[in-house]
């Protein structure tokens, strides 16, 4: 039993952990290590945060970003120092390009021993600069006295638009120290309520009213202010047609005549933005990879709404900006012009519908036996399913686009592109919602690259369900490579029996080799609400119609030209 001295003694440690719970925190993920220690045990001397165990700091940090993604709310990851921190940048980049707000806490050598050289254990050259180069942020705390106050800046700093990571680095030695335990309060004015839905400028609003071939081209920025209601308003209202970025799925239920989805880069839709009148896009960062590296045009008027300063005439130039939360500024749009006569053509509805459906036929003849799959997945998963996408062929190609998402926030992809990151991120969100579906699609070569979190889904006993697709090889890259070069190379891997692998970390576990076996054993995954895997022989289903040749583009740029 622990002493009355140290039940009374507050130190450090304790106060990082009240400002956690403060902030709402119930689940942080991570691995225990001399070099936090001192935080593992005040939570639990407090009681009310789970500790998730994770097998690896890279897992550790894309399940707080899962959570994260899954719920709105903040993602805690603890690792230790230098090389625990660097185990985890990876996955921190990952939080940063999808802009989740991930508070990462990692000890620190003592600081006497602070950039002395000296081989203090686990000592890192630099690790604040290491640290600063994967986050939105990264700070040490410099004094102990300050904890309380430096938690809760960076917890706000991992929230300020645009979110994203933010590192508290603290030395061992102000883990344990003992310090004044006094209230710190935030002091802010709040605004009358009649000021939370702003005024839009009457220039704005023209060029929406006036447009007859308006476009909305919806990205993560609605998510995370939770503006899903109104842009699928304001596309009603004024009869746009309503793109999605991949961080946008859900911003408007895709089964929504209006919603082309995501599918900016096809041709249909290109075309489509070369005959519209106006561009409304909302907390879009328009990737690379999404717009065929810049070249999706977009028409002459474009209005682009954004938290982010920075973000405005970033790639895409606007002729118009309205920066804020999304939310608000979409309520004032809408509240606007709710009181000017706007009537949407029919004729550009039908046009949208069509060409919605006509992207989605298309798509589907490539799939071959892969369609019967899909159509599985979306018949037997209830409608709140969270889908987590790692990087492989199935969900680029149809698992990204053609399963109907309706809700916001059940749709979780990399956003920076990183494979085997998908395990981990499947898992923090199960984390969050373990009475819900949760289903990741991974390919066999990034799965491996976290498998041991398999370990860690077994001993949460979390109801997730792992659709495995088995080439024995990284198929993307294969195809990318054919296409670009006419040959392969590093591409084939030795898959394990991962129906063995499964049941070994406590999974139970098939191998199917037709869309009707997955069917069946998909249903007995969701009755059963234990971890579960479907590996899927992609040998014996058989190829898809027509093979996928990476994003638009790809191939061309990897073939030697001319700079």
């Amino acid at each position: 039993m622990m002493s009355e001295q140290n039940q009374m003694e507050y130190t450090t440690a304790d106060a990082v952990v009240k400002e956690l719970v403060r902030a709402g925190v119930e689940t942080a993920f991570g691995i225990v290590s001399i070099h936090n220690m001192p935080i593992y045990d005040a939570i639990l001397r407090e009681g009310s945060i789970h500790l998730v165990c994770s097998r690896g700091e890279s897992g550790a940090a894309n399940m707080a970003d899962g959570y994260a993604r899954a719920t709105g709310k903040l993602g805690v990851v603890i690792t230790s120092t230098g090389t625990g921190a660097g185990n985890a940048a990876g996955s921190l980049i990952e939080a940063w390009a999808a802009g989740v707000p991930v508070l990462h806490l990692t000890g620190e050598v003592a600081s006497p021993y602070l950039g002395t050289g000296r081989g203090y254990i686990h000592e890192c050259k630099d690790q604040l600069s290491m640290m600063e180069g994967s986050c939105k942020k990264a700070v040490r705390l410099r004094r102990p006295e300050q904890a309380a106050a430096v938690v809760r800046q960076a917890i706000q700093d991992a929230f300020a638009y645009p979110a994203g990571p933010v590192t508290l680095e603290i030395p061992i030695d102000f883990q344990s120290a003992i310090i004044p335990n006094h209230p710190i309060e935030d002091i802010s004015l709040i605004a009358p309520t009649n000021q939370t839905i702003p005024s839009i400028p009457e220039e704005a609003l023209a060029k929406i009213s006036h447009a007859r071939r308006p476009v909305i081209w919806a990205g993560g920025g609605v998510i995370t202010s939770g503006a899903s209601n109104e842009v699928t308003a304001l596309a009603e209202t004024i009869g746009a047609a309503v793109i999605t970025s991949q961080s946008g799925k859900g911003s408007i239920p895709e089964n929504h005549s209006q919603c082309i989805g995501h599918f900016a880069a096809n041709e249909l839709t290109k075309n489509l933005l070369k005959d519209s009148d106006l561009l409304i896009s909302i907390g879009v960062r328009f990737r690379g990879n999404e717009t065929a590296n810049w070249k999706v045009p977009v028409p002459k008027e474009h209005i682009s709404i954004d938290a982010d300063w920075q973000a405005i005439n970033r790639n895409y130039e606007a002729t118009y900006g309205l920066v804020g939360d999304a939310k608000q500024i979409l309520q004032g749009l809408n509240q606007a012009l709710s009181q000017k006569s706007i009537v949407p053509d029919p004729a550009y509805l039908d046009e949208v519908q069509s060409v919605r459906e006509e992207l989605r036929t298309q798509l589907r003849a490539t799939l071959g036996p892969y369609e019967q799959i899909l159509d599985g997945m979306r018949n037997v998963l209830p409608e709140n399913t969270i889908l987590v996408r790692d990087v492989t062929v199935q969900a680029n190609v149809w698992g990204s686009r053609l399963f109907e998402i309706y809700q916001p926030r059940t749709s979780i992809h990399a956003s920076g592109g990183g494979i085997g990151q998908g395990l981990p991120t499947a898992i923090g969100a199960q984390m969050a919602f373990k009475d819900r579906p949760v289903v990741l699609m991974a390919g066999d070569g990034g799965f491996m690259v976290n498998v041991g979190e398999m370990a860690t889904a077994a001993q949460e006993k979390l109801p997730l369900i792992v659709v495995l697709f088995d080439d024995a090889g990284y198929g993307v890259l294969r195809n990318i490579q054919s296409a670009a070069y006419g040959r392969q190379v590093a591409v084939d891997l030795m898959s394990p029996d991962f129906v063995l692998l499964a049941q070994s970390m406590g999974f139970d576990a098939s191998r199917i080799g037709s869309a009707t076996e997955f069917v069946t054993e998909l249903e007995k995954a969701v009755a059963g609400k234990k971890p579960t895997m479907i590996v899927v022989d992609m040998e014996a289903v058989g190829p898809m119609a027509k093979p996928f040749g990476g994003p638009p583009g790809a191939a061309d740029a990897f073939k030697p030209k001319k700079l």
